[in-house]
C-alpha cells in the first residue's frame, strides 16, 4: 500500500526498483557520458566513441546495456546503427543532473581563482 505524504503518493514498490536499476547504469560515468552525448542528438557508435574516448567495443556494450534498459533505442539506416534517446523525460534528466553539476563546478573553480587574485 502507497503511502501518501503531502500531496505526493509514493510509488508502487516495482517502479522503484525499475527508477534504481535506470539510475544504476548511469551510475557508470562512461554509460553517462554517452546519454550526454545522445541527449545533444542522435549517433553512430562510431561517431559516439570518438566523442566520448572510448573503445569501440566498450561503447558498442555500454550502448547494448543502455538499449536492454530502454534508455536509448536505435535504428538501422545503411550499415550503420544510429542510436538515441526517445523520451524527453530521461533527457531532460541527464541534462539537469550533469548541468547542474557543471555549474557548480565552475563557481567553485571560479571561487578558487578569486582567492588566488586576491591573495587570500
Amino acid at each position: 500500500m502507497a503511502a501518501d505524504i503531502g500531496d505526493f503518493a509514493d510509488p508502487p514498490a516495482e517502479v522503484l526498483v525499475e527508477a534504481a536499476a535506470a539510475f544504476g547504469l548511469l551510475a557508470s560515468s562512461a554509460r553517462l557520458h554517452l546519454m550526454w552525448a545522445l541527449a545533444q542528438g542522435e549517433s553512430d557508435v562510431t561517431h559516439l566513441a570518438d566523442r566520448v574516448g572510448g573503445a569501440l567495443p566498450a561503447v558498442s556494450q555500454h550502448l547494448s546495456k543502455l538499449k536492454l534498459a530502454g534508455l536509448v533505442r536505435s535504428r538501422r539506416e545503411g550499415r550503420r546503427q544510429v542510436y538515441y534517446v526517445d523520451d524527453p523525460d530521461i533527457v531532460d534528466l541527464v541534462r539537469l543532473m550533469v548541468g547542474q553539476l557543471s555549474e557548480r563546478a565552475e563557481e567553485t573553480t571560479a571561487s578558487v581563482r578569486g582567492l588566488h587574485v586576491t591573495g587570500a
